[in-house]
């Protein structure tokens, strides 16, 4: 029996109906590591002594009789900027090679509560950089569903780990579309939460006011009960969100009549595949079809949301990224006196993209040019949010695609950063915003890769985008289509 390719509520339910055993479960996964890992490569580490003792455990918690959390014996990824105590996080960055944090996340915290199986950590772009998981300072992460195309970025091995049936779950962090693209282009549920919903600490800093940590999973289902574990309130992040949660598996119901979409003229930009603009507008018509009402509308500052977003989001890096000097922790190349050795670890250690956000990170704060770069950027994300606002006085939901084009081939666009940053162009305007947005499947391109629908939401309200989704999800047939067509699927 193939359980690896099932989602992990059918796979709970066969625990608790004790037709499967955890470590049985954990095993498969294992195996199918074995079978397709040097294909795809989307761990940068493994647990596995440790993923088969917490199937034991759970196992016999289960033989007890005890009742089982959701993910409780269920195998997962974890992304390898989560700090995971005592397992090492790199953020894929040579730099923090041999890092073992000494603390978890606050996600980990509570993932650890509900005691499931955690198999590794996946592979990213360096230190959340990038959109394609090329910019890993070990080795690209390749689509499952053909070797020769990314995965997405930055959290691409996330997202070829459940693709590939090598995870039944993860997580990744999204900053400007890390989760979202990824789950696009390898035809999983990805979704990032508002800002705030989640706890970034322990998240190892990319941008503070953009990064959220949030779910990759492989349907609907598996994502709300994913995010029921780690949303909420933590004192030890100064920005989490103090609002209720609510239990977003009540938000699982097939039902969007009368819920008003708005589509934005902006997100159908011109260079847009035509195979991703005719799945998503076709999803969008399903949606009509179930008693939906389609609202055209405008947000008229998208179009200054990339060049806003790489004005901020490396200010912010240049920041974060200070403290990996070579002194206080991580790896350190030597010199002759203290700035020698800091620059030549930052020079050695620091892959080029890194270094080139730094760079214009720094020069976007330095004297001279703070006020024409970054202090009208955070002018331009004021407008971005307000579009938004005004928006969601007419409409319930946005949708628009997830990415302008399908996944792209390995080593397509690394030579061309600006290319590469305008794959961006659907999903950072949320995080401009801070707003919840999920990516689903909702067809695939000629050339058979996946195609992801973009379901925006009110802050705070990913229950309407969740019911959105689960309602197209349960009306297609896609996940069942996928697993045909995919090449390691």
């Amino acid at each position: 029996m193939r359980l690896y390719d099932k989602p992990a509520h059918v796979l709970h339910d066969m625990l608790v109906k004790k037709e499967i055993t955890s470590v049985e479960l954990t095993k498969d996964v294992i195996s199918r590591i074995d079978e397709v890992e040097d294909d795809v490569k989307a761990y940068l580490s493994q647990t596995r002594d440790e993923a088969l003792k917490q199937a034991e455990a759970a196992d016999a918690r289960i033989a007890k009789g005890e009742e089982i959390s959701f993910l409780e014996g269920i195998p997962g990824a974890i992304k390898d900027n989560i700090c995971t105590k005592g397992i090492p996080t790199t953020c894929a960055s040579k730099i923090l090679e041999h890092f073992v944090p000494p603390y978890n996340a606050t996600v980990m915290e509570k993932l650890q509560k509900e005691h499931p199986v955690i198999l590794g950590k996946a592979n990213m772009d360096e230190f959340a950089m990038g959109g394609s998981t090329e910019n890993s300072a070990y080795y690209p992460t390749r689509n499952p569903w053909n070797t020769e195309c990314v995965p997405g970025g930055s959290s691409g091995g996330s997202a070829a780990a459940v693709a590939a049936g090598t995870a039944i779950w993860a997580l990744g962090s999204d900053t400007g579309g890390s989760i979202r693209q990824p789950a696009s282009f390898c035809g999983v549920v990805g979704l990032k939460p508002t800002y705030g919903r989640v706890s970034r600490y322990g998240l190892v800093a990319y941008a503070s006011s953009l990064d959220q940590i949030g779910p990759l999973t492989r349907d609907v289902t598996d994502c709300a009960h994913v995010l029921n574990v780690i949303a909420g309130l933590d004192e030890m992040d100064s920005t989490s969100s103090a609002a209720a949660v609510p239990d977003y598996t009540k938000s699982l119901v097939e039902d969007v009549k009368g819920l008003k979409i708005g589509l934005p003229k902006e997100y159908f930009t011109e260079g847009m595949d035509p195979d991703v603009e005719k799945a998503v507008r076709e999803a969008i018509g399903k949606f009509k079809e179930m008693g939906a009402e389609v609202i055209d509308i405008s947000l008229p500052h998208t179009n200054y949301a990339i060049s806003t977003y790489y004005l901020i989001a490396p200010a912010e890096a240049a920041t974060n990224l200070e403290r990996y000097d070579g002194v206080s922790y991580g790896e350190r190349v030597d010199g002759a006196d203290v700035v020698e050795l800091m620059t030549n670890t930052r020079s050695a250690k620091f892959g080029e993209e890194v270094k080139r956000r730094i760079m214009i990170g720094n020069y976007a704060l330095s004297a001279g040019y703070y006020d024409a770069y970054y202090l009208k950027a955070l002018k331009v994300r004021t407008l971005v949010q307000q579009d938004y606002t005004e928006a969601f006085r007419k409409v319930d939901v946005i949708m628009a695609p997830t990415a302008p084009t399908p996944a792209f081939k390995i080593g397509e666009m690394i030579a061309d950063p600006l290319q590469m940053y305008l794959q961006d162009i659907c999903t950072v305007p949320l995080n401009l915003a801070g707003l919840p947005g999920i990516s689903i499947p909702c067809g695939y391109s000629r050339k058979h890769m996946p195609i992801g629908l973009q379901i925006i939401g009110k802050a705070l309200d990913e229950a309407t985008i969740l019911r959105a989704a689960y309602t197209y999800e349960q009306s297609q047939n896609f996940r069942n289509e996928m697993a045909q067509l995919g090449g390691k699927n």
